[in-house]
């Protein structure tokens, strides 16, 4: 048996005046698509956005339902949406923040399992990572160049 190691990468900053101004831009989108979920159940609203090769902009927020777990996230509302309108073009940016209207976050909010393994299938799609941004309600987060940093044993169907 042997033991082996798995190293990720990733940046940290603590303000987004560190991020380039496209950067910004894609977080204002998810900061604004936050208003669009609908959270009656967790009071949870989680934005995204994300910039496709085309300079196209996609933004999702979750959408909860009653009949639980028939709802989805915002991570998954944009990149279905985008791979249906617009197939074949290329992600490069995604941006996922939350907030809570009960109290302020104190952490990044991760995305789950599930939508990383959908952001997983995406760069599979496209045969390229992209970057995956986490934003804090405090200006605060983390730069991944690639979800496989998210989830380095994603599935594979091959």
């Amino acid at each position: 048996m042997k033991t082996k190691k798995l190293h990720i990468s990733f940046q940290s900053f603590s303000s987004l005046n560190e991020l380039s101004e496209t950067d910004q831009k894609l977080v204002a989108k998810a900061i604004s698509a936050c208003s669009n979920a609908y959270a009656p159940f967790s009071n949870f609203q989680v934005g995204a956005a994300l910039l496709l090769e085309n300079k196209k902009i996609v933004i999702g927020s979750n959408q909860e339902n009653s009949a639980y777990p028939s709802g989805l996230c915002a991570e998954r509302v944009a990149l279905f949406h985008a791979g249906a309108q617009y197939p074949g073009v290329a992600i490069v940016t995604l941006v996922i923040t939350a907030r809570s209207p009960q109290k302020k976050l104190k952490a990044v909010v991760n995305p789950c399992g599930a939508c990383r393994q959908v952001m997983a299938e995406s760069a599979n799609r496209q045969k390229k990572p992209f970057n995956v941004i986490l934003v804090g309600e405090d200006g605060q987060g983390y730069i991944f160049g690639s979800v496989y940093d998210l989830l380095p044993f994603s599935f594979k169907f091959e």
